[in-house]
């Protein structure tokens, strides 16, 4: 079941001689369940094409389809109702409310979309991230790695169709990113929940479904690793 397809995407910035295309025709589509690496060098296009995907950016043209839903065709507010609930956003420098604690920023999402407190949820969440014994701690108490999981946390809370990690563990050691990257890919297996990571380190984008690989803004290789749910194909 195809769970996100974007067709014809251009993303430019610039006019004239200034024209810069971050992106110039990227199309492909995503099942429900899979686990697909996105890699290429720095200013490839790879962090716009996320941004796109996840509804935070607008192409110049083209159209994202997120469980059948096209994207930009949504008003502003409209957009942000969408992303919370279906779409999970992972940043390589966390994005976490520094007044808030871990419970808090995990739950944010959710209580902004005017649910009551799932504490039943929270429990769930916070003992899979790791955090039990953090909960009340606040993100300048915390190493990189639990940042990240707090974040991840954050992500996962509301089930979202899509869950989108832009470099996560560009920010940490290695130890951190294999814990980081474990945890993606148990939330992926666990809840079939779609994954999308962006990376520069191909040993983290080969443990994907599928990668794809992005230059100048084009998609230069769509390579299937393995069966979704991690036999090789």
């Amino acid at each position: 079941m195809e769970i996100l397809r974007c067709e014809h995407l251009c993303k430019q910035y610039g006019t004239g001689n200034a024209c810069v295309k971050a992106l110039d025709d990227v199309s492909f589509s995503v099942e429900k369940g899979e686990f697909v690496s996105i890699i290429g060098p720095s200013g490839s296009g790879k962090s716009t094409l996320l941004h796109i995907l996840g509804g935070v950016d607008r192409p110049t043209s083209g159209k994202v389809f997120v469980n059948g839903t096209e994207l930009h065709s949504l008003k502003e507010d409209q957009l942000a109702i969408f992303r919370r609930r279906q779409i999970g956003l992972v940043y390589q420098f966390y994005n976490l409310l520094p007044v808030l604690t871990v419970d808090e920023n995990i739950m944010l999402p959710h209580l902004l979309d005017g649910h009551p407190k799932d504490q039943g949820r929270l429990d769930q969440v916070v003992a899979e991230m790791g955090l039990a014994d953090r909960r009340n701690n606040l993100p300048s108490q915390l190493s990189g790695g639990q940042q990240q999981r707090v974040s991840i946390g954050r992500a996962i809370f509301n089930h979202p169709a899509i869950v989108l990690a832009d470099e996560p563990t560009g920010n940490l050691d290695r130890r951190n990113s294999e814990e980081i990257i474990r945890l993606l890919k148990e939330s992926n297996r666990r809840q079939k929940q779609t994954l999308i990571v962006i990376t520069h380190d191909e040993s983290i984008a080969l443990q994907a479904d599928r990668m794809l690989a992005i230059e100048d803004g084009r998609i230069t290789r769509d390579e299937r690793i393995r069966i979704a749910g991690g036999e090789f194909s």
